[in-house]
């Protein structure tokens, strides 16, 4: 799968050697008239899964067959690539990365010389050149030169560190001596996880870190962080042996918090927390002017948070190029998806689980409060997600229909940048939302609502399927 997200497949089947030399080769083309010289600097990174060697030789030879001069980070995570790429000048980067896929996936993502995803438009120009076999070859006599980087994962640190200065004293919350569980789950997150809690004076305990199996890739559950992956996890903490723990996805993007009593408290929570904590530590006229950003399908936990503080949320569409490229043109100091994504501009332009767990951190140090105590402070929502076959054309037919069910009510607010989303208000009181909106990979519709219970969800959901018939 080539999208706006990069290119995705199943190692051996979709994909192949030749493939990923082709999309490398397609990327190389983009990235040198984007640099405007024929030698870009190329920032590599893997995620740590069993196939990434292999994928890496085939990327790093067609970098360099591309005259590209490659910077390898070895197993790293996708932010600390996108913290390379600034600190080293790079025109961009590959990382060698299926995301939370299972383990017979991978694929390629494309930074940016900002560190950051491409917008829509250049994936899009990635996209044509690879369907359409355009690459870039140079004669033997430029072929791009090979060094390697062993320090990328300290620099991240760094960055965060400092970051994290302007938030809460490091001393303030090394006095705390907070006991942390991680979960790496064998791959790119567990070095700069643990060069963060050492930092911080932190008890941490990592599992499924080990740097053997973050080499050779093998997964000790799905990998996705979720609740029904996490339950082991869950059991480790249970007995109340940790103040918070902490699970990564393979490129350490993403991060899930289960509370002190091992309860997993939805990835939802991790962008208000991340969000709360960077707010309660700007002055009064720093708030009031801030604009945070999300996708149009994250909780609206993080507009009940802003509010606190008179600061507002603007929505994009979804994708995190799409959320990056408002950000920055918006000047937003922080933002986020709904899967565990917190983006921290201050850090590096992408999501980063890294100061995810340290804004977090920092939270827990300036209310004095537990996991779980902060949670009971946010108002709480269910979300409810389904997804709906369409006959072939009518994807555009069944928008209008949602569109038409809630146009020139006084009872919504719409939005159709991305589909169609009403903001309306709830029954029993408080608000509800629901996201129509086409897949990027299906013939079908994802439909998800939120509402204060998730029978307001469900029925919310009922009404508009009901309507799409």
């Amino acid at each position: 799968m080539a999208t706006v997200s990069g290119l995705r497949g199943i190692v051996g089947e979709s994909l192949t050697p030749e493939c990923i030399a082709r999309y490398v080769g397609a990327a190389a083309l983009w990235m040198s008239q984007h640099a405007g010289h024929h030698a870009p600097r190329v920032i590599v990174a893997r995620d740590g899964r069993a196939s990434g060697m292999m994928v890496h030789d085939v990327v790093v030879g067609s970098l360099r067959a591309a005259g590209c001069h490659v910077i390898d980070l070895g197993v790293a995570t996708t932010p600390t690539a996108g913290v390379m790429v600034l600190e080293r000048n790079a025109d961009g980067a590959i990382i060698i990365t299926a995301s939370h896929n299972p383990q017979q996936w991978n694929g390629i993502k494309v930074l940016t010389s900002n560190g950051h995803a491409p917008p829509a438009r250049d994936a899009e120009e990635i996209i044509d050149a690879f369907g359409n076999g355009h690459t870039k070859l140079v004669p033997h006599t430029q072929l791009g030169e090979l060094e390697f980087d062993d320090a990328a994962a300290l620099r991240h640190v760094d960055r965060v560190l400092d970051g994290l200065a302007g938030i809460t004293p490091h001393e303030a919350i090394r006095e705390r001596h907070f006991r942390v569980l991680v979960d790496s789950v064998n791959a790119s997150g567990a070095v700069p996880a643990r060069l963060l809690l050492e930092s911080l004076g932190c008890a941490e305990t990592l599992v499924n870190d080990s740097a053997t199996q973050a080499t050779t890739g093998v997964f000790p559950h799905d990998p996705e962080p979720t609740e029904e992956n996490l339950r082991d996890i869950a059991v480790l903490a249970a007995d109340g042996s940790f103040d918070v723990t902490f699970a990564q996805d393979p490129d350490a993007d993403r991060l899930a918090i289960l509370d002190e009593h091992g309860v997993y408290i939805g990835e939802e929570y991790t962008l208000a927390l991340g969000v709360w904590a960077a707010l309660d530590a700007m002055d009064e006229v720093g708030r009031s002017q801030a604009v945070l950003a999300t996708n149009l399908s994250t909780s609206r936990m993080i507009e009940d948070v802003a509010a606190w503080y008179g600061a507002r949320v603007e929505r994009t569409p979804v994708g995190e190029a799409n959320l990056v490229e408002r950000m920055i043109k918006i000047d937003s100091p922080i933002g986020g998806e709904g899967n565990g994504g917190v983006v921290w501009p201050r850090i590096v332009p992408i999501r980063d689980s890294i100061s995810a767990m340290a804004l977090t951190l920092a939270l827990m140090t300036r209310t004095g409060q537990t996991v779980s105590e902060l949670v009971s402070r946010i108002p709480k929502y269910a979300i409810v997600k389904r997804k709906v076959e369409l006959a072939p054309g009518m994807t555009e037919r069944a928008l209008l229909i949602t569109q038409e069910m809630f146009e020139g009510t006084k009872e919504s607010r719409l939005t159709t940048t991305d589909g169609v989303r009403a903001d309306l208000s709830a029954p029993a009181g408080g608000h509800m939302w629901i996201h129509v909106r086409a897949s990027n990979t299906e013939p079908i519709l994802r439909l998800i609502a939120e509402a204060p219970s998730r029978e307001h969800a469900n029925a919310l959901l009922d009404r508009v399927q009901s309507a799409l018939g």
